[in-house]
């Protein structure tokens, strides 16, 4: 006989918590207490910055990092940067955080929408070769969950279509496709050390290339439209103070050197967790093709089928809490589906195209059905503890499939 479910009066298969996020000790305390002490607390006269930018950007096999002050502005950064027509088109993924499409309309470009692959929740390169009209100009594709796109794909589209990419790097520090490192794959790439991400200072991020050109022109925007030989009060181009300070460049430092061992971790244990939960019908892990060769597991990734499953992925979620494992379903509904493109709020920008577009034309089935009663989501910090860990959330699940018919009478009598 099965064990009784925690949501229905049972023994909960955890009751101690997972590993807490973020992960910091005496390292970041005196190195932050250092630049303190130094009272240079701006990038433009404190090292902690420009030391951080020259490790992370080799980390990631590049040339050149530009830290700016989040992952949002970094987008909008490598935009303007690109030198694109205003009001051309740039294709997107529907599953993916806000930013990724704010940032377009906030350099006066219009997204375009191409559907993700079910499978891997990164976008399809058939879905992009629909979406290319005369006006595109540019691809972003997000590495979503910290599983690399198909890259090889996209930028043969992107050679063949003359097109720019800027890789959405935010989920995936120390990624890599084919064994290269995620970041160097496209033209730019734009990397978030927001609160939550595998590398972080509370907020922050940073571009990485391996054009030069293209790193001067994102470090002056960075820096309110200078340039190395000009005037200190002289201003070439479109800009700001994007600045990222020496505080959070103090502890990018110390948490760049963690980065590594706790990569191995996340990517051992969801190894290990996506064999176990790929045994259950209708669980799905985020299908990882060959070309993955290190996920960085920002975001465990699954889908939920509730007629193979047997119950509906919002009974599961709380079962899967009462039992003592933190999860969510994740974003509530595609990208093109918020309110932001139904009323098209795009403020000043887009002033022309606007009347052209109705996102409510935009037909992105397998983005939606994840986010309407398919995707599940185990955030990162579950991975780096033991592999006992693993077994906890494994175990959860499979208590849940054998509890199956319960959870459902519970569900409909609620």
């Amino acid at each position: 006989m099965p064990q009784k479910l925690a949501l229905l009066g049972g023994r909960p298969i955890r009751t101690c918590s997972f590993t807490p996020w973020p992960l910091f000790g005496k390292a970041e305390e005196n190195r932050l207490l250092r630049a303190l002490r130094t009272g240079k607390w701006g990038r433009l006269h404190g090292p902690e910055v420009a030391e951080f930018e020259r490790r992370f950007a080799a980390a990631h096999g590049c040339k050149h990092g530009i830290a700016v002050a989040n992952g949002t502005v970094s987008l909008r950064i490598g935009l303007l940067a690109a030198g694109l027509r205003s009001e051309d088109e740039i294709i997107i993924p529907p599953y993916s955080f806000f930013s990724t499409a704010s940032a377009v309309v906030e350099t006066n470009m219009v997204p375009v929408f191409a559907d993700v692959d079910l499978g891997t929740f990164n976008l399809d390169p058939g879905a992009v070769e629909a979406a290319i009209t005369p006006r595109t100009c540019a691809l972003i594709p997000v590495h979503f969950a910290g599983q690399s796109a198909d890259m090889d794909a996209l930028m043969a589209i992107a050679k063949k279509r003359k097109l720019f990419v800027l890789e959405d790097a935010a989920h995936a520090h120390g990624a890599s496709y084919k064994h290269r490192h995620v970041g160097s794959l496209g033209h730019l790439a734009s990397f978030s050390f927001q609160s939550s991400k595998n590398l972080t200072a509370g907020e922050g991020g940073i571009l990485t290339t391996n054009n030069y050109k293209l790193a001067e022109r994102c470090r002056s925007i960075q820096n309110c439209g200078r340039v190395p030989d000009g005037l200190w009060y002289e201003h070439h181009i479109i800009s700001g103070n994007y600045r990222l300070g020496e505080f959070q460049g103090a502890v990018l430092n110390c948490q760049l050197g963690r980065l590594e061992a706790q990569a191995k971790r996340r990517e051992a244990n969801g190894k290990y967790l996506a064999a176990r939960l790929s045994r259950l019908p209708g669980v799905h892990p985020q299908k990882r093709p060959a070309a993955c060769t290190r996920h960085s597991y920002h975001l465990f990734m699954l889908r939920l089928e509730r007629e193979a499953f047997g119950a509906p992925r919002a009974a599961v979620l709380e079962a899967l809490q009462a039992e003592g494992i933190p999860c969510s379903a994740g974003y509530g509904f595609s990208l093109h589906r918020q309110p932001f493109f139904r009323h098209k709020a795009f403020g000043p920008f887009l002033a022309t195209a606007a009347a052209r577009l109705d996102y409510r034309q935009t037909h992105c089935p397998n983005s939606d059905l994840i986010c309407r009663e398919q995707g599940v989501w185990l955030e990162q910090r579950l991975f780096l503890g033991p592999r006992s860990d693993m077994d906890d959330i494994a175990r959860a699940f499979e208590k849940i499939f054998e509890n199956r018919e319960a959870l459902n009478r519970w569900s409909r009598n609620r």
